[in-house]
């Protein structure tokens, strides 16, 4: 695994873990570091912060449908989650069509 966080608290806490990462701000910067991900083959799951999936979709979206590997994880930071409160049940309602 390999995490690429917006900030030193979620780093620090994977670190903590035995996960290596990197903290980056800009366009730019992510793009380099999933570049490195990328080209990495011990690598296999990439962590990202959700604020990089809110803020920068196209550049996570294109490596989700362009790769196989590695797989790209959106994790909740220090702030929580992004992600409104049945956001599980109402992806499996849409994903299957029957309301739960």
């Amino acid at each position: 695994m390999f995490l690429i966080s917006d900030n030193k608290d979620t780093y620090t806490g994977m670190r903590l873990a035995g996960v290596e990462g990197v903290v980056v701000h800009e366009r730019q910067e992510l793009k380099d570091a999933l570049d490195a991900a990328i080209k990495d083959k011990e690598v296999g799951i990439v962590l990202l912060t959700e604020k990089f999936g809110r803020e920068f979709p196209e550049v996570i979206d294109d490596v989700k449908l362009n790769r196989r590997l590695p797989l790209l994880i959106e994790i909740p930071d220090r702030h929580g989650t992004g992600r409104k409160e049945n956001f599980i049940t109402d992806y499996v309602s849409e994903a299957i069509g029957l309301k739960l």
